[in-house]
């Protein structure tokens, strides 16, 4: 392989910003870090990925664009209450989980920030029909890109719904909770359907995982501790060995058929 050097100096990077985003307590500093995780895999999808990597590296980098900037301005108005509300400005966590916004109906400002911060993390996990960018992005990747965004990065918007739109929101998840459970249930049915007839091993993970973070949706989605442990502990743990065996053993079957 060439430009080693470069190679895992991005890996470093992407390692670097997905520990930032869970060990983050300033809003600022979580939008930052869920957003510069895609620019190391942007660049090592464009420079070490397959046949069609830079199509696959931009339809990446503006979907998770578009629901960053959402996020963005979703941020500003809350530090802007909290400026309101308690006479300054601050994006910290346990601050903004003190704000009094209104929430009733599926647009009051609890519906409309919830659907920001919802949009934003829907795409990091994937959520149907979010998902289009994740089988290209699979493929093209190089195999240590794949089993990190299969193994950890998917998580990240998870785990963002549980960290920061849920309990900023309360009462939007009651109001949109039918709508999620009912798009987790498609997930769950068409990444299983689709990926039974793929015949690229990077593509059937790219939509099994679609699949079964749509039980990840459903799980956090009913707010109680059964069911963020549905989504923490049989997705987050096992899964992560299953891919990279799959990937792993993908490339020793090619590195045998074309020595």
């Amino acid at each position: 392989m060439k430009k080693v050097r470069p190679y895992f100096v991005l890996l470093l990077a992407l390692e670097s910003a997905m520990l930032g985003a869970f060990v983050a307590l300033r809003r600022i500093f979580v939008l930052h870090v869920l957003g510069s995780h895609a620019h190391p895999h942007v660049f090592l999808d464009r420079n070490w990925g397959g046949k069609d990597r830079v199509y696959a590296a931009m339809k990446f980098f503006l979907y998770t664009l578009v629901g960053s900037l959402l996020m963005l301005v979703a941020i500003f108005y809350l530090a802007y209450q909290h400026r309101i509300q308690f006479g300054e400005l601050s994006t910290a966590l346990e601050d903004l989980y003190r704000l009094n916004l209104p929430g009733d109906g599926y647009l009051s400002v609890q519906g409309i920030l919830f659907l920001a911060f919802a949009l934003a993390f829907a795409i990091k996990v994937p959520l149907f029909p979010l998902h289009t960018w994740l089988p290209d992005a699979h493929v093209q990747a190089p195999t240590a890109g794949s089993v990190i965004l299969a193994a950890v990065l998917l998580k990240m918007g998870g785990y963002g719904f549980i960290r920061l739109a849920f309990p900023l929101f309360p009462a939007a998840v009651t109001q949109y909770q039918m709508v999620f459970m009912i798009l987790g249930a498609i997930a769950i049915v068409y990444g299983a359907w689709v990926a039974t007839v793929q015949p690229d091993v990077k593509k059937l993970v790219a939509y099994s995982s679609v699949s079964h973070m749509g039980y990840g949706d459903l799980g956090p989605i009913f707010a109680n501790t059964s069911g963020r442990h549905g989504f923490l502990l049989p997705d987050a743990q096992p899964r992560c060995f299953d891919r990279r065996t799959l990937l792993t053993r993908r490339d020793d079957l090619r590195a045998q058929a074309y020595p």
